[in-house]
């Protein structure tokens, strides 16, 4: 029965989101009675289900589908930025302020893709001086396909209230830099080239957001240049604190494990690297979904015909665990993708959205019954958002258009 319901749902699913699936279902008949013989009738469904969803996690940019394990962390900043962007009206659902550099956002708000990346640990290099911590940190964006184009990117450091009394309630100065060449030797400082700073109290617990997109972009054209980023951390003078209170305020950017003994808290807290990109397909993740129920509150109620077998949008849910893919889609659990279903009549209403072409079509139908009636097809189209961890695990939150039937008509 399970099998039955995930065939069913991936050929929908096909149907919805390829619009041809309909047309590729006749290759299992071709396939199946083949004159090899060597295959039985289920196994070659099954290879053809296979394969056919093969093409539509191609669809999604996937080469297969991802099985990402147990220890896979979902960023909160990502949920955070689904949620705030999503369509889901759901009042239970918190929808959260948004944490983005002004800087940032401006540029952000033309990507329809959008990826995090956690720094590669066993490269760290991390160094803890008096009155200064420096940490440098790669992050391997092999992963970004070369035909997106980078329009942002912010690396997230976060960090813990300092505790104590006045005397050590004060400022620390956060500098991001691009490492252009490594230190070539333990004594010799690396060359770098400032991309951010900012001034921080320590009194607030918060998430602080730095513009690194020149360097990203750069890296994402030409991996070779990628020597990661270092982030130094200016304290106090050390006359003007105690000791213990100078070793407290080096852990309160949360920039190494090593600074930290909470590893729980450690996998939502470790430095974020986000990146902003457009494939150049679709419009934007941050204001698509935003716009598009804006038009929904200003569309005129539709009004009701009488003949319910006429051509019309027909309700159809898509649930992601039916198939499967719940296991790497993180939100949403599925979508009410809608389909079209129904009869193009003679003559054609003026509600059933119809070309004139199609007009046409109908009325040489009727009098010569070898020509086919126009048919009942999907004539305006939504995008959905989709958050997910690919092959990589890396999470991905991303714009994908024509994923829901907004409006039916006679083609």
């Amino acid at each position: 029965m399970v099998a039955v319901v995930r065939a069913l749902t991936v050929l929908l699913l096909g149907q919805v989101l390829l619009g041809g699936a309909v047309g590729l279902i006749p290759e299992i008949d071709r396939r199946k009675y083949s004159d090899s013989g060597r295959h039985t009738p289920e196994r070659t469904d099954t290879n053809f289900l296979n394969e056919f969803e093969l093409r539509l996690l191609n669809m999604f940019g996937l080469k297969r589908k991802p099985t990402p394990s147990k220890s896979a962390v979902v960023p909160q900043y990502m949920l955070d930025l689904y949620y705030m962007h999503s369509e889901n009206d759901d009042p239970n659902i918190r929808r959260p302020r948004s944490t983005m550099g002004k800087h940032v956002e401006r540029a952000a708000s033309r990507a329809n893709t959008i990826r995090s990346f956690h720094h590669e640990e066993a490269f760290e290099a991390l160094s803890s001086l008096k009155g200064k911590t420096t940490q440098q940190f790669f992050f391997n964006l092999t992963s970004i396909p070369g035909e997106e184009l980078i329009s942002a990117a912010e690396l997230r450091i976060f960090r813990d209230q300092v505790l104590g009394d006045a005397s050590t309630s004060g400022f620390h100065r956060i500098n991001i830099y691009e490492v252009f060449r490594p230190a070539l030797a333990p004594s010799k400082e690396p060359l770098t080239r400032l991309l951010d700073t900012r001034l921080v109290q320590d009194s607030h617990t918060r998430w602080e957001s730095f513009d690194v997109g020149s360097a990203v972009a750069r890296w994402a054209r030409e991996s070779q240049h990628n020597h990661g980023l270092l982030v130094e951390v200016l304290h106090p003078k050390e006359s003007e604190v105690s000791e213990e209170a100078e070793s407290n305020r080096r852990k309160h950017v949360r920039v190494s494990r090593s600074l930290h003994a909470d590893e729980d808290s450690w996998a939502q807290a470790r430095p974020l690297l986000v990146t902003y990109s457009h494939d150049g397909q679709g419009t934007a993740v941050l204001h698509s979904n935003r716009e598009k129920r804006q038009a929904r509150r200003g569309q005129k109620p539709r009004r009701k015909h009488h003949q319910r077998s006429n051509c019309r949008r027909h309700a159809l849910y898509v649930d992601f665990s039916d198939v499967g893919w719940n296991e790497w889609i993180v939100a949403p659990p599925g979508y009410h993708a809608f389909y079209c279903h129904g009869e193009c009549p003679f003559p054609l209403p003026d509600h059933l959205n119809s070309t004139n072409h199609a007009i046409v079509q109908t009325l040489v139908n009727s009098v010569n019954s070898n020509i086919p009636k126009a048919c009942c097809i999907p004539t305006e189209l939504s995008p959905i958002s989709l958050l997910y961890l690919d092959e990589y695990e890396k999470v991905i939150l991303k714009n994908y258009q024509d994923m829901v039937v907004e409006g039916c008509g006679c083609r």
